[in-house]
């Protein structure tokens, strides 16, 4: 069991948001409210259990809230929280970094 005072808030952020996805989720749900599928979507790529997986744990750590709508078939609703919202700034911050320092790949086709 973790004690308190061995806990590192810098550690466990850096442990959440370097999972694969994570951020791209953030920055789809920062558009506003969307389904399961149409996050899907905007996320790109993701496969359909990993989406699920990294819903589950964003919303037990309060960063991701789920609606189930009362429909037939039921449907899904995710939007960020507060806390989720706040990583706007940190989503700007990698954006800006990476505009400032980082250039597309040369076409290797030539």
């Amino acid at each position: 069991m973790e004690r308190e005072e061995d806990f590192c808030p810098i550690h466990e952020a850096i442990n959440l948001l370097q999972e694969k996805w994570v951020l791209h989720i953030v920055r789809a749900l920062l558009e506003g409210e969307m389904g399961f599928n149409q996050l899907a979507r905007a996320v790109g790529g993701v496969n359909p259990a990993t989406l699920s997986h990294r819903l589950e744990r964003l919303a037990a750590l309060g960063v991701v809230e789920k609606e189930v709508l009362q429909a037939m078939p039921p449907r899904t609703r995710y939007r960020l929280t507060q806390a989720g919202r706040e990583l706007e700034s940190v989503i700007a911050a990698i954006e800006a970094w990476g505009k400032a320092y980082l250039k597309p790949a040369p076409d290797r086709r030539t």
